[in-house]
């Protein structure tokens, strides 16, 4: 075996009952079976080598729009942020992000080239990957109105590039191939001079009306159509409704952050009392924005 393949299987090795609490933007979560966080694309097709068939798979950008239950993951988590920060311009208004690129970066940059309309990446809190998977979107921008084409990577390590017909399209929801992930993907931007100050102009925006300086995942639920669901949350009164250490923000009413020793449990538990509560006064069914994964901790 050469030492190149030496070192590659050596990082392909997991981190057993790894703890999600480290890497979600909420502080909370239980034990993943194995964790692993390859760092080129050698190296993650290694690790899909080497899962058994039947594994269970979590992909894990920077831990934002997810909640993790205490009990844990079973199977295998797969974090992207040690992929290599793809970005590239390869022509005039197009560019090249990798699945691991924090979208702040992504908007950063494509400012800096004049391509304004990127701007709105900056109140993604998370990559590129996780904001291919979901659409996500931010100062009323959304992700796939820009993608060209995408990269993708299936169960074998088979790599695809794939056209953006080739995906269904939602607010909020993206549908493609079954069995593939993202590692990337080519944007289109119109020449845009937004300025480096016009970004910080927005990001002071986020920064005055979010809670970031708190863990938090970010909006919680969809936005109904032609409502808002912090809108709704707050005309409910639930402001600063609490289960153990979970509180809805008094900062905005779509986040619930973590005052210090919230569980995923309480955490699940509030979000379920402002959808009821929503709903009994105002008909509407929130929707959740964010993804729960795992298995809740066992009370035997």
């Amino acid at each position: 075996m050469s030492a190149m393949v030496e070192e590659v299987t050596k990082r392909a090795q997991p981190l057993l009952n790894e703890p999600m609490r480290r890497h979600t933007s909420w502080r909370v979560g239980g034990p993943a079976d194995r964790f692993y966080e390859p760092t080129s694309l050698a190296e993650l097709q290694e690790v899909l080598a080497a899962l058994p068939r039947g594994t269970p798979l979590c992909w894990l950008g920077l831990g934002s729009n997810l909640l993790v239950r205490d009990g844990g993951i079973r199977g295998a988590v797969i974090a992207t942020g040690g992929l290599p920060r793809e970005l590239t311009r390869q022509d005039g208004d197009r560019v090249r992000a990798g699945a691991g690129l924090p979208c702040a970066l992504l908007a950063r940059q494509c400012v800096r080239w004049q391509l304004g309309p990127a701007a709105f990446f900056a109140g993604i809190p998370g990559t590129v990957g996780g904001a291919l998977a979901m659409n996500a979107g931010a100062f009323g921008g959304e992700t796939w109105s820009h993608v060209e084409r995408a990269t993708t990577i299936d169960r074998d390590g088979h790599v695809h590039e794939r056209a953006r017909d080739e995906f269904t399209i939602g607010y909020r929801s993206v549908r493609g191939v079954a069995g593939e992930w993202f590692l990337g993907a080519t944007f289109a931007f119109a020449r845009d001079a937004t300025t480096a100050g016009g970004l910080k102009a927005m990001l002071a925006r986020r920064n005055a009306t979010q809670p970031l300086r708190v863990p938090s995942c970010g909006s919680v639920f969809r936005n109904p159509p032609g409502d808002f669901a912090g809108r709704l949350i707050e005309s409910a009164g639930l402001k600063g409704a609490r289960v153990g250490g979970a509180v809805v923000s008094e900062k905005h009413a779509n986040f619930i952050v973590n005052s210090g020793e919230a569980t995923a449990a309480e955490i699940e538990e509030l979000i379920e009392r402002v959808r009821a509560e929503v709903e009994r006064q105002s008909g509407v069914r929130l929707e959740l924005e964010v993804r729960v994964v795992g298995e809740a901790r066992s009370t035997r």
